[in-house]
């Protein structure tokens, strides 16, 4: 399992990792894993690698000087992005829906959420648990697909 929330880590920062065939090779070599341990740890580990985009929209974590931006967003972007920041306290019932959905189907894409949450000064809490919640049932289903295919097939 601590291979299994490494590797969450790590494809959370780097999404060119695919966490999901991860899953399904993980449960296709060993069976008796435990489908919801797995998840759990797996969105965990999903969650505290999102983090890291989250502070970084935030601006708590500092980006390399070659990816700093000269001057702050003026005009329209401006505007938009103070639209968009009064929307997300505005309307707390959408914004933990657009995280749910993120979290769970990654449309929009999970990492650019993480980024606009923090950018968006989403909550600390309601980004976490709605991460977690949306994440722990998208690779339940994901952990859950060789041992339902198997049975039956076989």
């Amino acid at each position: 399992m601590s291979a299994a929330f490494g590797v969450s880590v790590l494809s959370a920062v780097l999404p060119l990792i695919s966490i999901e065939l991860f899953i399904v090779a993980l449960m296709l070599n060993k069976p008796e894993t435990s489908w919801w341990q797995l998840a759990l740890v797996v969105a965990s580990g999903q969650i505290l690698g999102k983090l890291l985009y989250y502070f970084v929209g935030r601006g708590t974590v500092g980006l390399p000087k070659f990816l700093h931006r000269e001057k702050k967003p003026s005009g329209r972007w401006a505007r938009r992005l103070d639209g968009f920041r009064s929307a997300c306290h505005d309307r707390p019932v959408w914004t933990t829906g657009v995280l749910l959905t993120s979290s769970f189907v990654s449309l929009p894409p999970f990492v650019a959420v993480s980024v606009v949450a923090g950018v968006a000064r989403v909550p600390l809490r309601l980004f976490i648990a709605t991460g977690l919640a949306g994440r722990f049932v998208r690779f339940s289903l994901v952990a859950s697909v060789p041992g339902v295919l198997g049975a039956w097939w076989f």
